[in-house]
C-alpha cells in the first residue's frame, strides 16, 4: 500500500487548492473524490465573482483547476470515505468501494449537498422532474415552464440561466430574495419570470406526471397553486460529514469545527471549504481554506520527522 504525505478527501475548489499548495510544498499527495473533480462548481453555469477571471462557467473552472493538479502530478483515485482510523502517526482511510489508503495527515474538504424540502411529492418526482442542477437539467424544458425554489445566490443565478431556456420561470421563496443585488435587479427586469416572496411551499403535485406546486403566504395565508412542467430547489445546504461523527470533530449543525489553521482538534486531521464551520461559503473563500490547511500540513508533517 502505497503511505501518502496527506490525503484530502473531496476534489472542489478547497480540495484542488490544498493538493496543488501540498504539491509545491514537496509532499506525496493523495486527492480522493466519489466523482469527477469539481464539486459544486460543476452544477454551477456561471461564476462571476472569482477574482481575475470576471465571468466563467463552473465546469471550465473545475476543469483548469483539476489540470493544475495534474501538472504537479498529484495522484487522483475514485473513492467514497467511509471512516478514517488513526494508527499511531498514521491515519488510514477506509473506502466503501473496499479499498482503503494511508497517509501522515487528512485534509477533509467533501464540502456540501443541496437540502431538501421534506413535503409530499418530492420523493416522487425527485430525478424526474425535481431537480437540484439547471445546467444538468434545464434544457429538456426548453420552451416550458419551471419553478425554481429558494432566493439566495444560487437559487437567483439559476433561474437567470433557465429564464434564457424556458417559456416561464416561476420563483417561491420562503423569505425574500437575499441574493446578490445585481443578480436580483437582472432576474427582476427578464419579462418571464414572476417571483412569489415569503410563500411557504406545502406539496408538489401530480399524479403519473409532474404539474406544479401548492405554497401558502406566511404574511397573508393566502394560497396558491404553480402550475410547471418541472422543479428546481436552492434551499441550502447541509454538509457532508456523516462519515467523520466519530472523530468528535463536528458542531450540532453537522459541520466541522476547525481554528484559524484549518486545525480540528483530532491530531493530524484538517479540513476546508465548505465543509467547515463558517460565515461564507464562496469558491474563493474554499481556495482560501485549502491553501491555509495544506500549508499547516506540510509544517505538521515536517515536525513528525
Amino acid at each position: 500500500m502505497i503511505q501518502y504525505d496527506v490525503a484530502i478527501i473531496g476534489a472542489g475548489p478547497a480540495g484542488m487548492t490544498a493538493a496543488i499548495y501540498a504539491a509545491r510544498a514537496n509532499l506525496n499527495v493523495l486527492l480522493l473524490d466519489k466523482l469527477a473533480p469539481g464539486g459544486q462548481i460543476v452544477n454551477t453555469f456561471e461564476i462571476q465573482n472569482y477574482t481575475g477571471l470576471g465571468t466563467i462557467n463552473g465546469a471550465e473552472l473545475a476543469i483548469k483547476m483539476f489540470e493544475h493538479t495534474q501538472e504537479l502530478e498529484v495522484a487522483f483515485d475514485y473513492g467514497t470515505v467511509i471512516d478514517i482510523q488513526a494508527e499511531g502517526n498514521l491515519k488510514k482511510l477506509i473506502c466503501e468501494e473496499g479499498h482503503s489508503y494511508e497517509a501522515k495527515a487528512v485534509i477533509i474538504a467533501t464540502g456540501t449537498k443541496p437540502r431538501t424540502l421534506g413535503v409530499p411529492g418530492e420523493d416522487k418526482f425527485t430525478g424526474t422532474s425535481i431537480s437540484w442542477c439547471a445546467i444538468c437539467d434545464g434544457a429538456q424544458y426548453r420552451d416550458k415552464k419551471v419553478i425554481v425554489t429558494g432566493g439566495g445566490n444560487c437559487a437567483v443565478e439559476e433561474a437567470i440561466y433557465l429564464a434564457g431556456l424556458a417559456e416561464e420561470v416561476t420563483i417561491v421563496t420562503l423569505f425574500n430574495l437575499t441574493a446578490d443585488p445585481v443578480a436580483c435587479s437582472k432576474l427582476r427586469a427578464m419579462s418571464n419570470v414572476r417571483i412569489y416572496e415569503f410563500y411557504d411551499i406545502l406539496e408538489f403535485l401530480g399524479e403519473d406526471k409532474f404539474d406544479g406546486l401548492r405554497a401558502k403566504s406566511t404574511v397573508t395565508s393566502e394560497e396558491i397553486t404553480v402550475h410547471a412542467d418541472g422543479a428546481f430547489e436552492y434551499i441550502g445546504l447541509e454538509p457532508k460529514a456523516e462519515a467523520f461523527r466519530g472523530l468528535g470533530i463536528l458542531n450540532e449543525q453537522g459541520y466541522i469545527e476547525t481554528d484559524s489553521y484549518m486545525a480540528t482538534k483530532a491530531s493530524g486531521i484538517y479540513s476546508a471549504g465548505d465543509i467547515t464551520s463558517k460565515h461564507m461559503r464562496q469558491v474563493i473563500t474554499a481556495c482560501s481554506d485549502g491553501a491555509i490547511a495544506a500549508q499547516t500540513v506540510a509544517k505538521y508533517i515536517e515536525n513528525l520527522h
